[in-house]
This record gives C-alpha cells, structure tokens and sequence, in this order.
C-alpha cells in the first residue's frame, strides 16, 4: 500500500468548547486550544481535528451552521483561528476541520431566503413538501416541521433547528464546494466530514404520517444508492487537488462498501469511522462488551481492507458516553479497563483517533437530574419519551448511560476549581472526579492512562510493522482475551487484551519479548483483569 503521512500519524479530537477557557466566559475557545498545544505535543499528536467553530447559534454545539466562513464569537475570531493553524504548522502538526455538508442552521441566510416564500431563487437550496414522511428524526421526533408562513414542511434529519441541504440542486452543491476550497486554500490539513452518509435521500413508498408512529427509516436515509455519484463529485470539485486527509462519519456503511468508499483506487475519501461496533454494551448490564462481536466486526474492517484501503480506529468521541465507563469497568478496574481498551483498538492496522480525556480515562459524569444536560438528542430524547409515556426511571437510566454529554464536560486539567478549564463556572457541570482524575496529576505518575498513552503512541512511531503491518486475530482459546498480531516480513508483533475484570490462564510463546504493558509485573502463566500487552514475538513462532 501507498505511504501516506496520514497513515503514520495519531489524531486527537478536541471538542473545543470543553476543552480550555481562555477568556473567562466557561466556554472554551481557540486560544485555549493554542495554550494547550504543549501538552498536546508532549504527548506524541500529528493531527488535531477541531470540531465546529463556525458561526453558529448553538442548538447542537456548532453542528448548526449559520455561517461557514465565520468563527463563532465564542471561539474567538479569524485571525485566532489564523494564529491557531500557524502555530500548530509551526510545530508540525496538522488540522483536520468539522466538515457539515448534510444540513445548516435555520438561522443561515441559504434557509431564511428559502422559507421566506415559495418563489423564492433559493426555495429548492432545502428539502419542502406539501405532505411529510412518516420518518423519525435521529434526534427524537418527527424529521419533518410544518412552516406556517409558506405552509409546506421542511425535512431535518436531526434537529428542528437543522434543515437538510437539497443536495439534488447543483446550485447548493456548488456554493458548498466553493466553501470548502475556500478552506483548504487557507492551509488546512483535511476534514472530517459529518453525517456524510445521509446526504442522499429515497422519498418513495413512504406513508404520510397521519395518526401512524414515526419510524426510523434508515434505508431511506443512510448511505442511499446513488450516493457515490455526489461524493464523486464532491472529491474530484475539491480534495483530489489537495495532500489532505479525508475521514467521513459513516453511519450504515459497511464492510462490503470498501471498495467505493475508501479504497485507493475507487474510494472518495481515505477513511471512515464505521458505526458496527457502536452498540456493543452488554445487554442488560451497566458496563461491558460483546466481546466476541466486538472481534468479528473489528476482525471483518481489518482484513476487508488490507492491502485495499485504510481504517480509522477510534472508540470514543463527541457523540458517545465514555467508554471506561461503558465498555470497561470505572468502578473496580478504572486505570486498567481504560488502558486495556486503548491497547486493544489502538495498535490495528488503520490511523488511531484519540477523544479529548480519553487519554485521561475521563469517565462518564454522575448527572441524576435531566436539568443537568444540555444535549439536544438528550433533552429531546427526554420529552419525547415522556410524552410516550415512557417510565421517568427507565429515561433517566438510559441518558446516564449514553447522553452525548458525558463527553463534553470540561476537560480536567487540574484540582483547582472548574479543573483548571476556566476561571468561571463552565457552560456544562465538570465531573467532580476532576480532584483525583486530571492532567496535571496524571502527567506526574509514571503508571498513569496519560503515560500509558504516551508510550502506547511512542510504540507505534518507532515500529512501521505496527503502521503498515498485516493484521491477524490470534486466538488464545479463552473468551475474556481480544488478541492480534502485527507482521511484516522483518517481525511479529502480538497485542493482547484483556476485556474483563477476571483472571485468565494463558501462557506467553516461548521468546516472546514484552515491549508494554499495564502491569508492573508480568506474569507468564496467566493474564490480571483489564491486562494489556504488547510482545515482540520470536521470528519462528507460528
């Protein structure tokens, strides 16, 4: 396969807004994140991809539009973002942006011309019918809301408040590649393009919704046939001009699609971030994984792209509870289930994505009351259930478990009051795990997640077989253990986890060499709770 810097490096997702106040309103801003580059660097990053700070009026965090080439005024203005990029390019690192092509805010000029009145030149920019679908929108709710003024509906897939782009119009496809050359012309490294995959949408067979329940009618709104032709377009209009890194929010994309999404002969961007292993929790339980789903489904990405196209390994990020506290264990194993996890995703064949806190092992926050969240999909999903007569136990013990916002709350940096994010109260509650769970104190113990984040990182840029490498499932004959090799023709490396908070035999290959762990100790006749490691194994080992 081709060598591409963007294969080589780690990239970390900063969720700006928790991540560092710099002007004492407790939101977090760009200078912020310039503050913070140092530790970001010591760390072992290439590429910060920065989630939406375009100018926005914040019903979903700036994934509502209002302006494309604005700054958000509580992220500063052009000229940070300008001394941002300058100095992360200054010290080789790389930005990758928050791409929205999907829908934009009600309040973008595009929407308000566009329900300004039916004759309006930039009526069909959006999706208007006379009748709805029967679809229910991602975030709760029907995807469809009536406009009293011009008296059709429009389509939002999520919000009421985001209106889906009439991608069919070659007027709106144009403007929006217009707008992301714009971007790239300024020096950006590449996008992550959200909610790429519902850009195309099928209206037939679909009943009005008159006195019918709303249905999540997938099929006709992810990755829908005739998609590639836009994204074909979108690519040869704007990334193929450019040396960027392309990674897209795939929702319903699956292994079988490969070939016309990310290979390198026929793909349209260079990675996507599949959705298979989303809903892995153990049924009916607080925390845990179907462990041996979790392989198959990992196991399938890894060999379906070998030698074709590349992955993008991540198990956290802005839209998912923490994963210490969902598929590991917070309570009793909360060092070991973080750095166990991070083994066991991170050193694949693919380009490894790290969520803000994750090297931390920032866990879910112990919110009781609804009034504590902001999320939109969690304050909607509330009412709705609610109102469907869903019992309040039964709500709230889904949102404690899965809201969108046990991934926002501020970043802890430090003791001190509000973690060392800001000055002021921030614009959501900090979890009060911060006093023993920070930066500052992690970065002072060697045996720390951050350290062994840092090591893990360092591993993986000394050792092209954990880059380029072949990926193999190893099994060891017992169901608690994820294990997998990394080979080229010059070594063998094997990556061991343990997914479960129990012991388990297993005997290390004769001259097989530790190279990291998550244990001061290694025993060789079997494996502690949440155990990782990391083995050079000898060249004749089978």
């Amino acid at each position: 396969m081709k060598q591409k810097w963007w294969k080589e490096a780690v990239v970390y997702q900063v969720y700006t807004r928790s991540f560092k106040d710099s002007n004492g309103d407790g939101i977090g801003d760009l200078n912020g994140l310039r503050e913070k580059l140092d530790y970001l660097q010591d760390l072992g990053i290439d590429v910060i991809w920065l989630c939406p700070m375009y100018k926005s009026p914040n019903i979903d965090n700036g994934y509502d539009i209002s302006d494309y080439q604005k700054i958000m005024e509580e992220m500063g203005t052009m000229q940070d973002f300008d001394r941002l990029l300058e100095d992360m390019h200054s010290r080789g690192m790389k930005m990758v942006l928050d791409l929205v092509l999907n829908h934009t805010s009600d309040e973008h000029p595009w929407f308000i011309e566009s329900r300004s009145s039916r004759d309006n030149p930039k009526r069909n920019w959006y999706v208007w019918r006379d009748e709805p679908t029967n679809w229910e929108s991602i975030f709760s709710g029907p995807a469809w809301t009536f406009d009293e003024k011009t008296r059709q509906y429009y389509l939002h897939l999520y919000a009421e408040k985001q209106p889906d782009l009439e991608w069919e119009n070659p007027e709106v496809r144009k403007e929006l590649y217009r707008m992301v050359n714009w971007w790239l012309q300024k020096g950006i490294d590449g996008f992550r393009l959200d909610a790429i995959s519902h850009i195309k949408k099928d209206y037939s067979d679909m009943p009005n919704p008159t006195n019918a329940p709303y249905v999540p009618a997938w099929e006709k709104m992810t990755d829908v046939e005739g998609i590639q032709d836009l994204l074909a377009e979108l690519y040869n209009e704007t990334f193929s001009n450019y040396d960027i890194m392309t990674v897209g929010e795939a929702n319903g994309v699956t292994v079988e699609e490969i070939d016309e999404w990310i290979s390198e002969e026929n793909g349209k961007m260079d990675m996507v971030f599949q959705f298979e292993t989303w809903y892995l929790r153990k049924p009916n339980e607080d925390c845990g994984v179907n462990l041996a789903a979790l392989k198959k489904i990992l196991t399938n990405w890894q060999k379906e792209a070998e030698g074709i196209g590349w992955n993008a390994l991540y198990v956290e990020n802005h839209d998912r509870s923490r994963i210490v506290s969902t598929w590991g264990d917070d309570q009793n194993y909360w060092r070991e289930s973080a750095t166990s996890i991070a083994c066991m995703y991170f050193l694949m064949q693919g380009t490894p994505f790290i969520y803000q806190g994750q090297e931390l092992g920032m866990t879910n926050a112990p919110f009781d009351g609804i009034d504590l969240y902001d999320d939109i999909k969690t304050l909607n999903f509330y009412r709705y259930k609610r109102a469907e007569g869903m019992p309040l136990e039964e709500i709230m013990k889904t949102i404690q478990m899965s809201s969108r916002d046990h991934a926002r709350t501020p970043m802890q940096w430090n003791s001190g009051r509000y973690s060392g994010f800001s000055e002021t109260e921030p614009w959501i509650q900090v979890n009060p795990n911060y006093v023993w769970l920070n930066a500052e104190a992690q970065q002072q113990d060697p045996l720390s997640v951050f350290h062994f984040y840092k090591k893990m990182i360092s591993l993986r840029k000394g050792s092209t077989v954990l880059i380029y490498g072949i990926y193999n499932l190893y099994e060891t004959g017992n169901p608690c253990i994820y294990a997998y090799t990394r080979e080229n023709e010059e070594e063998k490396l094997l990556i061991l986890a343990n997914m479960k908070g129990e012991f388990c035999r297993w005997k290390v290959p004769e001259g097989a060499e530790l190279l990291l762990g998550n244990y001061s100790a290694e025993d060789r006749e079997k494996v502690h709770p949440f155990e990782a490691r990391v083995y050079r194994l000898a060249k004749n080992h089978a």
